[in-house]
């Protein structure tokens, strides 16, 4: 019986989904649940795959491979100390800049890109959500940060330097997680297949990540549906200031919080 050419596009389409799966399934495997073997056996199976299916496929979804081995190699916590912010923003560095770098003069594409000033004004939608995004980590934050107990993953600062560091390292992870589970892992997968499988895929890297870091409890019910919105999001407005801006008022909110979880005398807006 002849292969019509539907047939034939939904075959190859399997094919290409199967190893990018399987790169955002060994990231829940190291991220989430911490198996480092078995989560570096299925990315070298999802690399092996992928060179079978196509060498773009490969090329890309190595690109992917080197953030997700990079990050897994050094300790995912909220430690601020000097010594833990150098190592976690270090790798945090190289694992956005070596795929940019691999794909832009290694393979000599734009499939990344990082794109700030687009010259595009937001349109008043847009910026509308923008106060939404506060109301609703207002709503959802205090209780989950603090019915849960999550809030003590995170370390309990009251002094000034302290407070500092807590602020630069929710912002400067916020500001990261944009740069390399959507400019990057987004914008590779996407290239394979259709937008809402590699929304899928990136945004289980996305919340994996997040588990690791200390967002447990019932955090993917509400991580998972931001990461898909944010990638869409930056489908649409093609700008990577607009999402970053998102995330980083909701990482305020966070912020805000977890000083008052810890000092419960000090910002005590909250309702939980």
């Amino acid at each position: 019986m002849a292969v019509t050419a539907r047939e034939e596009t939904g075959s190859i389409q399997r094919m290409r989904l199967l190893p990018a799966a399987l790169v955002s399934a060994s990231g829940f495997v190291l991220f989430a649940l911490e198996n480092r073997i078995v989560g570096s056996g299925i990315l070298a199976l999802a690399l092996a795959m992928a060179a079978f299916v196509n060498k773009k496929l490969f090329q890309d979804l190595a690109l992917v491979a080197i953030g997700v081995t990079v990050m897994s190699a050094v300790p995912i916590t909220t430690d601020i100390s000097t010594a833990h912010m150098l190592v976690m923003g270090a790798a945090m560095i190289f694992a956005v800049a070596v795929p940019y770098l691999g794909s832009r003069f290694m393979f000599k594409d734009h499939a990344i890109r990082f794109p700030v000033l687009t010259g595009q004004k937001w349109t008043p939608v847009e910026k509308l959500y923008l106060p939404v995004v506060l109301v609703l980590g207002y709503a959802v934050l205090p209780v989950y940060m603090i019915s849960t107990g999550v809030y003590a993953n995170w370390p309990a600062v009251s002094d000034p330097e302290g407070i500092a560091r807590l602020f630069l390292g929710t912002n400067a992870l916020g500001v990261w997680d944009e740069l390399f589970f959507i400019c990057t892992a987004f914008a590779l997968f996407r290239r394979h297949m259709p937008e809402w499988q590699a929304n899928i895929l990136q945004s289980i890297l996305f919340t994996s990540f997040l588990w690791e870091l200390g967002f447990r409890a019932w955090a993917p019910f509400f991580i998972f549906p931001f990461a898909l919105l944010q990638a869409r999001i930056f489908s649409a407005t093609k700008s990577l200031s607009y999402i970053v801006s998102v995330h980083l008022l909701f990482d305020f909110v966070l912020f805000l919080v977890l000083i008052h979880a810890h000092n419960r005398e000090w910002i005590d807006i909250f309702l939980y």
